[in-house]
This record gives structure tokens, C-alpha cells and sequence, in this order.
């Protein structure tokens, strides 16, 4: 993987480059770009959610910095599918040119215009569907049903007159799909027969040996689950997860109990995938949460968000006690869903707060609860001895997932240096079947926080941990302007710290001598008296009370 920054030469006409955007090293942020003669597609356009180390954060997106100047070069977004990771951002680019013209799937736009409108962006869009082709700019695009954890997802074959490139989004190949509509391996044959010079594939599960579990296999477990709850049972997916959602409707219906929808995106996204036909609710399932109340404990079933431990989630407040919905012995709680890599300490606090509830807490690593939507090591060799791609680059996941992956393509005789591990902002080009790194971006985070888009750096991030894991300390000294003398102070107030404020009356002859000393060498500037101050506070702290807080002198001149 490329470790230093080159920018890359101008493009030559008749060569497509490839810049990866994120989703390399990481689930999520899926987004890539493509450029040919002067024009942009740009394919999926997602949010990763924040971890642990990065307090206060809402959503991370894709670095738009190198698009800001060429944003009427942009020909279309292309969506894949459905699901945040590659529809979240959405919102953000279009908040730098509104009228970029959105094309995705029936299902996928009428989520991502939800979307928009709460945002106050009425997007241009264009509904497409498997086998259908259009014509953007300089870019041929032919779309391919896949299957996925979200009804509708498509693979998109991208014609160049630098060549072809396929790229799958996300998907796997459950051959009993619930909705019936299979990853179409005909036309991937197709498309392999006439050539893919550069296949983007889903690396998230080329870890996993063999086959995908069936989406079906689902059905019966969560439908013993339901009959065996002696109380409430509470049910926590992706709000996109139209399937998991069909199977809990199902499950309920089966077993006598009516369906109550929380989180609002939960209730926005099912509402669309119900009055769009691909979500089947049995007639009377559904109940308002408001007369969910009213219902018999052993006759509702909840459908929540918060399956990632999200701070906010549902699934987090009802562990914190902070939901109207009141845990307690005899309730079922079952998280139907995958662990996020990074996420696995939230998710199991919020198990264990609800266990300490008394609940019963089903998940993945105790009943088959879940599957995942990703091919894993099989259904990819199948794909790779199906297409016979030239080029290979693995996206969507973490840097052992693109390893797995590349090595999967090798095993089937793709050469290793037609194979290329690269990460977000790795430039790439495609000319005459085959494909050079050309350069490395320099892209990073861009945080949003509450109102706040990308003024949130790594820099504030880093305080926020010292403040959340180390405290703070103020310090305020007057000093006379004239000799630098200490004539009122030190005053010292800490926070987070399990000591009383009177321990710093030992650092506080230590600050004054610190100060008549830069005085006496003809120190004035209150700028590097604080510097002094702070030096002398931490030193002290960190010797005496093993502790790195944050510490913010004032030094005022009287």
C-alpha cells in the first residue's frame, strides 16, 4: 500500500482513472471515482459511523476536497444499494452542487430522497433496474441484479472507450433469496465473455471460508425465539434491513403478536419499502408504538434500531433506562444483525446492561440470528473463475478483508501484479487492458458533528479523549506587567480528577518560583509565561499523580 503522498501526472485522453475515495481499511464510506475525458462518475457515496476514539462524532464522511473545484465535471452518482454505508454522504455532496443527477434502483433513490428532504435537496434522479443501460457523458452504464441484505441492489458495468470496469456494490449470492431476485451470474458470464478489464469487488466477508448462510435460515430460529418469549420481545436491525424486517413481521404474525416500529429511521424506511411493494406486512401486524402500550406483554413484538450499541439507538437508551419501554425479567431481546469491526465493545456493554435487566439477550454468537449479506471466500472464486477480469482491486473493508480478497483472485490464476491492494486515494489507471498506480491523494476524515461539517479535526478529536480519559486542569496567575511578579494566584481548579483541589497547594509555590524565575530572565510575554505555567502544572501532575490532563493556563498582566 502506498505510504507517501505523489501527486498524480494529468491524465492522458482514452485512459479511465480510478480513485478508490474510502471504503479501503474500512467498512463503510464506500465511494469511488471515475474520470475519463474530462468527466466524473461517481459510484456509491457512504458514511462510516464513529468509534470509541472518536468522542462527539455523528458520522464520518468521504473526503470531497479533491472534487471541490470539478464538481460541474460530475456526469452522475451512481448508488449501488440502500444502505447507509453507501448512501449517507449523499446529502453532503449534493450540499455542493445540488443538481448532481442521483441513479440508482426504485428502493435504493426513494431512501437516499427521504434522505434529502429532511436536508431541504430536491435531487435530480433517474430510476434504473437490472438490464437497463444508459448512456452519461463518456461513461456506458449497465446495471446487474445482485443480491444483498437489502432488496434491489444492483452491480453497475461501467464502458469506457478505455475499457470496461465491473463493480459489484455490495452483494452475495444466496441461491433461496427471499424476494427471489438472485445475483444474476448469467450476465456476469456475459460480461466476463466480453471482457472486464478492472473488477471491483466486495472484499467484507473474503475471510470467511465456504458459502454465505441462506437469508431463510433466519425465519425458523427467530420464529422459535417469538414462541418461547414469555413476555415483550424486542428485535434491533439496520433500519435499511428490508429482509430482516419482512422475517420479524412474519415470525410475529406466525406467532400471534403485533409489530411495533422504533427509531425514526426504522419507521421512514419501512414505510417506503412497504408503499413501494417490497416489504409484505400480514394484514393487521403493524400497531402505532403510541397503542403498543395497550397491547399484552406476550403479544407485541418491537423492531428497533440500535443494533451497533449506537449512544442514541433505541437498543442503547432501553439498556441506560432512558426509553419509555422499561426492560425487566421474562423480556427477549434479540440482535439481528453483524458486529461493525470497531464497534464490539459498545454492542456488548448494551448486552450486558440489558442482561443485568433481566432480559434475554439473543445474538449472533448464540442463535442463528443473523446472516451476512457479503459473499464470502466461495461465492467469490466463483465470480473470479466466472468473469476472468484482467485487473483486480478489492473494496469494501478492512486491510486483511482486501488481503483475503486479492488472494482469492490469485488463487484462480490472476496474476499478483494484476491485483492491486490499495487504499482510499489511490490513484489508478486504465489503458489498453492494463492498470498502473498513477499516484496517492491525500484524503482524510471529515467529521460531522451535530451541525458541523469537516471543522472537527483529529487535533480536537484527541483533546476530547484527553478531557474524556485524563481531566482537565485550569490554572489563573495575575502577574504585575512590570516585574512579572505573582500578585494574585495561582489559582487551580481541576475536573475528573477523584482528588481534592487542596492537593494543588503543592504545586502552587512551584508555579510562582517557575514564574520569578522566567521574570528575572527578562520574560514578559504572557504567551510563554502560560508555556511556563503548563510545563511546571504537568510535570508535576505527571510525576506526582500519574495523569496527562489537559491544562489550560491563563496568565493575566495587571
Amino acid at each position: 500500500m502506498p505510504d507517501e503522498i505523489i501527486d498524480p501526472a494529468p491524465l492522458e485522453p482514452g485512459t479511465l482513472r480510478v480513485i478508490p475515495v474510502g471504503g479501503l481499511g474500512e467498512v463503510g464510506r464506500n465511494m469511488t471515482c471515475f474520470e475519463i475525458d474530462g468527466k466524473l462518475l461517481i459510484v456509491d457515496c457512504g458514511v462510516l459511523f464513529p468509534e470509541e476514539h472518536q468522542p462527539g462524532v455523528d458520522l464520518i464522511l468521504p473526503d470531497f476536497g479533491f472534487l471541490r473545484e470539478r464538481l460541474d465535471d460530475v456526469v452522475a452518482v451512481v448508488l449501488t444499494h440502500g444502505h447507509e454505508d453507501h448512501i449517507g454522504a449523499v446529502p453532503y455532496l449534493l450540499k455542493l452542487r445540488a443538481d448532481i443527477p442521483l441513479v440508482g434502483s426504485q428502493l435504493t433513490l426513494a431512501l437516499v430522497e427521504a434522505k434529502l428532504k429532511e436536508h431541504r435537496i430536491a435531487p435530480y434522479s433517474l430510476t434504473v433496474k437490472e438490464g437497463q443501460t444508459e448512456k452519461l457523458g463518456p461513461f456506458e452504464l449497465e446495471f446487474v441484479a445482485v443480491n444483498h441484505s437489502i432488496p434491489d441492489a444492483l452491480a453497475v458495468a461501467i464502458r469506457t472507450d478505455a475499457g470496461t470496469v465491473l463493480a459489484t456494490g455490495d452483494f452475495k449470492m444466496d441461491q433461496l433469496p427471499l424476494d427471489g431476485r438472485l445475483t444474476d451470474l448469467r450476465e456476469f458470464a456475459r460480461l466476463g465473455r466480453e471482457g472486464v478489464d478492472l473488477f471491483l469487488v466486495d472484499s467484507t466477508n473474503a475471510d470467511v471460508p465456504g458459502f454465505t448462510p441462506l437469508e431463510r435460515a433466519i425465519g425458523p430460529v427467530l420464529d422459535e425465539v417469538i414462541a418461547r418469549s414469555p413476555r415483550r420481545v424486542i428485535v434491533a436491525s439496520f433500519s435499511s434491513h428490508v429482509h430482516r424486517v419482512q422475517q420479524v413481521l412474519h415470525a410475529a404474525h406466525q406467532n400471534g403478536r403485533r409489530v411495533a416500529l422504533l427509531g425514526r429511521s426504522m419507521v421512514r424506511n419501512m414505510t417506503i419499502a412497504a408503499d413501494l411493494g417490497y416489504l409484505d406486512v400480514p394484514e393487521g401486524v403493524l400497531v402505532d408504538f403510541k397503542k403498543a402500550g395497550d397491547i399484552p406483554d406476550d403479544k407485541i413484538v418491537y423492531m428497533s434500531t440500535g443494533s451497533q450499541g449506537e449512544p442514541m439507538a433505541v437498543l442503547s437508551r432501553m439498556a441506560n433506562r432512558d426509553h419509555q419501554i422499561e426492560i425487566g425479567e421474562g423480556d427477549t431481546v434479540i440482535l439481528a444483525s453483524s458486529l461493525i469491526p470497531g464497534n464490539e465493545n459498545a454492542v456488548y456493554r448494551v448486552i450486558d446492561g440489558l442482561t443485568k435487566l433481566g432480559a434475554n439477550v439473543v445474538h449472533k454468537g448464540n442463535a442463528k440470528v443473523h446472516v451476512s449479506g457479503h459473499a464470502a471466500a466461495g461465492e467469490l472464486l466463483y465470480c473470479y473463475n466466472i468473469l476472468q477480469p484482467r485487473n483486480v482491486l478489492p473494496v469494501h473493508g478492512e486491510y486483511r478483508h482486501l488481503v483475503a480478497n486479492a488472494r482469492l483472485a490469485q488463487d484462480t490464476g490472476i496474476p499478483a501484479d494484476r491485483t492491486f491492494l490499495a487504499e482510499n486515494g489511490t490513484v489508478l489507471d486504465l489503458r489498453d487492458g492494463r492498470v498502473t498506480v498513477a499516484g496517492q491523494l491525500d484524503l482524510g476524515f471529515v467529521y460531522v458533528d451535530g451541525s458541523t461539517v469537516g471543522e472537527i479535526t483529529d487535533a480536537d478529536l484527541k483533546d476530547r479523549r484527553i478531557l474524556g480519559e485524563e481531566g482537565f486542569i485550569s490554572v489563573i496567575v495575575v502577574v504585575d506587567a512590570s516585574t512579572g511578579r505573582v500578585i494574585v494566584g495561582p489559582e487551580i481548579h481541576a475536573r475528573g480528577f477523584a482528588e481534592d483541589d487542596a492537593v494543588f497547594e503543592d504545586v502552587k509555590p512551584k508555579i510562582v518560583a517557575a514564574l520569578a524565575d522566567a521574570a528575572h530572565h527578562g520574560v514578559r510575554d504572557p504567551h510563554a509565561l502560560q508555556q511556563t505555567v503548563r510545563r511546571t502544572v504537568g510535570s508535576w501532575v505527571n510525576r506526582r499523580l500519574r495523569r496527562r490532563p489537559m491544562l489550560v493556563p491563563l496568565v493575566i498582566e495587571a
